[in-house]
């Protein structure tokens, strides 16, 4: 069976310094990742581990626009510039072809699986396999599913070395939990919970969630079947009860 992991998320923003000098303000590592040359897009990122953000900005407008599978893209081009918002999780897997047939299986509608590539901030290609998937489940957007090259193991031992994975300075914080706003907060775990194979742990009236390898997807009772929170595990003093907002994302520090 296919591996699971909650890779990154993918948050909207007109202005990528934004957010990244936000972060350096406190304490956390962030930084200007690259171009999608094929898309019109570029990027900031944040890692803590192997799980990281990505801040999407629109580079090129007519490119994105033009942009024919990608529906991270599509939905950029929607989005953007008047909301900035968290705009869905990713999940990893070392076996995309085989998510592909499980999904199809279930009656979603997939890009076909496209190569993706992007040049660092220091010239150095990086190289990946993704499927986005279309449509919604009560309005909250699907996660779109990627694959890199080599195991986790590997990337984490060649993103530490190359110094995209650093310790930050305000001492250390876990991505621990994606929060989901739904209206109905059982039936949305049940249906991600089967799509991706997914186990239902914590229930009450307003809220389920769902454990993906260490980490977990919340979805709690709310209006605007949206991605709206990330929630941290820090020991940092400096960290520890923050709340950063970035356009309409919040940033929790517990």
């Amino acid at each position: 069976m296919a591996s699971k992991n909650w890779d990154h998320l993918v948050h909207y923003v007109n202005d990528l310094d934004q957010p990244v000098k936000l972060f350096l303000d406190h304490g956390l590592v962030a930084f200007k990742g690259g171009s999608h040359t094929a898309w019109g897009t570029y990027n900031s990122l944040s890692y803590f581990g192997l799980t990281y953000i990505e801040f999407l900005g629109i580079e090129n407008l007519e490119l994105a626009k033009a942009t024919e599978h990608n529906r991270v893209v599509k939905d950029a081009v929607d989005t953007l510039p008047e909301h900035e918002a968290l705009s869905r999780v990713v999940i990893r897997t070392d076996d995309i072809e085989e998510m592909a047939a499980s999904l199809e299986a279930a009656g979603l509608k997939l890009s076909p699986i496209m190569d993706g590539k992007r040049l660092d901030n220091k010239g150095r290609l990086i190289e990946w396999r993704m499927m986005t998937i279309d449509g919604d489940f009560g309005g909250l957007v699907y996660p779109f599913i990627i694959q890199w090259k080599g195991t986790d193991a590997e990337r984490l031992e060649r993103l530490t070395a190359s110094g995209i994975i650093q310790p930050h300075p305000a001492g250390h914080a876990e991505m621990k939990r994606a929060v989901f706003h739904v209206s109905d907060p059982a039936a949305a775990a049940e249906h991600w919970g089967r799509l991706f194979d997914l186990t239902a742990l914590e229930s009450d009236d307003k809220s389920v969630s769902l454990k993906i390898g260490d980490q977990f997807f919340d979805f709690v009772k709310g209006d605007e079947n949206q991605f709206k929170q990330v929630i941290f595990e820090t020991d940092s003093v400096k960290l520890k009860g923050e709340t950063l907002r970035i356009g309409e994302g919040e940033y929790v520090f517990a």
